[in-house]
């Protein structure tokens, strides 16, 4: 068709993850890779990027320095 362009499409963008492929909890429940509760790790799928982006910039810090 007259007018469309043939690039390719864009390249997907990988899921926004704290993940570093350690997956195992901690007695309290917590990741030893990525910090996040077992829970968290069952709901990331289901999240919005917005809540994900908030996860990473807010909670995981705090965990990270808790440590």
């Amino acid at each position: 068709m007259a007018g469309m362009s043939d690039a390719a499409p864009a390249p997907a963008v990988p899921p926004l993850t704290p993940c570093i492929g350690v997956c195992r909890l901690d007695p309290r429940g917590y990741c030893i890779g990525c910090l996040r509760s077992g829970e968290e790790i069952a709901r990331w799928r289901g999240m919005d990027d917005a809540e994900r982006r908030r996860y990473m910039a807010e909670i995981l810090p705090a965990r990270r320095r808790a440590r």
